[in-house]
């Protein structure tokens, strides 16, 4: 600098390698921003893609590798009106094609027996309706009894590992693949009947052989793929969620505004598995459509809707998860709205701590080591919340509420709590 004031050339220097270093920085924090935008991008796409798919994955280890949860799904199938009905018309043809309509006249007296021989030939069609309807009634008690739903329950606790098999394309046992067809032996079910038709003075029906009719589970021609992509979901059903998750958490941690990226990441996350969730109701419908005319579609429809129950819990507990995690993210921001309802919040119960103080209450000591380790009490709670539902052995979209809830209400108690001395609303 001159003695008049003018910078020097030294000072000009000095000042155009300053601004070419801050023109320099400024130029490159938009290239590294950008990379590392693309890369969160990237690894959060290839999450919410494999939401869905880690769903069902989960849902597919967990129906076939704990039996308590499988007999769990079918047991409500015994008492689906679809179900019984479908059920006693197939063992009511079972019997009406080995039942002799003509040996049930030697019970009649023989005197009588030519004149009915000729009724016989004359109402044949009339008589066969008459007896059909007199078996599908016993059939229909015997599905509709106790009796039938314990038959159901105790053979799918038994056939569970032939389930497994029948899914990953082994067959055998009381469950099998045939023709790209699931069945179920309906024996049991046919003797009651056949004792009950007995007891009904049938006498007949005794001298029917042992039937081994097959209820048709699922039929599908695509069964085949079915059964290769059950099984790559059931070896990959614990990892793929966790990759899943963790393909999100690092676009995240990657990207340069995370609580903005966590918010639509969360919310994407949601989106992508609500899609499983309209594409379970379309595939329903195309399911069934797809469907030969021999099979009940009432009763296909409940059986589907049975077994897909739980995964449709799994999807709205997700979502459900995921609108809280963006909402909490929301929240904590910096954002003039949220200041907005925080404010409000703490308002609120100060109010009610005031109101507390007037009539008398006193915190003691706990206030102030309450607001002394606030951060870390708040800390510990959200862990706790996170851990419950971690631990939580299937948990739903009201538990995901409820946690929530919870958490909020344990907040409450910790800010109401929290108390300083000096402070004009403490208590002490």
């Amino acid at each position: 600098m001159t003695e008049s004031g003018v910078p020097d050339d030294a000072d000009l220097a000095a000042l155009r390698g300053r601004i070419a270093a801050l023109e320099a920085e400024r130029a490159a924090r938009p290239t590294h921003h950008r990379v590392r935008s693309v890369v969160a991008v990237v690894l959060i796409v290839l999450g919410c893609v494999l939401a869905p798919l880690g769903v069902v994955a989960a849902w597919t280890s967990s129906i076939v590798g704990d039996t308590d949860r499988y007999v769990a799904t079918v047991r409500p199938l015994a008492a689906d009106k679809d179900i019984q009905n479908a059920a006693a018309n197939r063992v009511t043809n079972a019997l009406m094609e080995r039942l002799d309509l003509t040996a049930l006249l030697q019970d009649a007296a023989p005197a009588q027996r030519p004149l009915l021989e000729k009724a016989l030939g004359k109402l044949g069609p009339s008589l066969e309706n008459a007896v059909r309807s007199f078996v599908h009634d016993k059939a229909q008690a015997v599905v509709a009894s106790d009796a039938f739903q314990t038959i159901w329950t105790d053979a799918n606790r038994r056939i569970h590992s032939a389930v497994d098999k029948a899914l990953t394309g082994s067959g055998g046992g009381a469950v099998k693949i045939e023709n790209d067809t699931v069945t179920l032996d309906l024996a049991p079910v046919v003797d009651q009947v056949k004792q009950r038709l007995v007891d009904s003075g049938m006498t007949v029906a005794g001298k029917i052989p042992e039937i081994h009719t097959d209820f048709t589970v699922v039929e599908s021609q695509d069964i085949g793929k079915v059964k290769t992509y059950f099984r790559v979901l059931q070896l990959v059903g614990f990892w793929l969620p966790v990759i899943s998750v963790l393909l999100v958490a690092a676009g995240v941690l990657v990207s340069a505004h995370r609580r903005r990226v966590l918010i639509v990441a969360a919310l994407c996350f949601a989106f992508a598995t609500l899609l499983l969730g309209v594409a379970l109701t379309v595939f329903r419908v195309v399911y069934l459509d797809a469907l030969p005319a021999g099979v009940s579609q009432p009763a296909a429809g409940s059986l589907y809707d049975t077994l897909t129950r739980f995964l449709r819990t799994s999807v709205r507990s997700v979502v459900a998860l995921c609108v809280v995690i963006a909402l909490a993210a929301w929240l904590t921001g910096p954002g003039r709205h949220a200041a907005l309802v925080r404010r409000l919040w703490h308002s609120g119960i100060g109010a009610v701590r005031a109101t507390a103080d007037h009539a008398g209450m006193r915190t003691g000591p706990v206030g102030p080591f309450i607001d002394r380790y606030r951060t870390w009490i708040t800390w510990i709670l959200a862990a706790g919340a996170v851990l419950a539902f971690v631990l939580w052995p299937y948990p739903t979209g009201w538990v995901v509420v409820g946690l929530a809830l919870a958490l909020l209400f344990a907040l409450a108690i910790v800010d109401f709590l929290a108390t300083r001395t000096g402070r004009k609303d403490s208590p002490a």
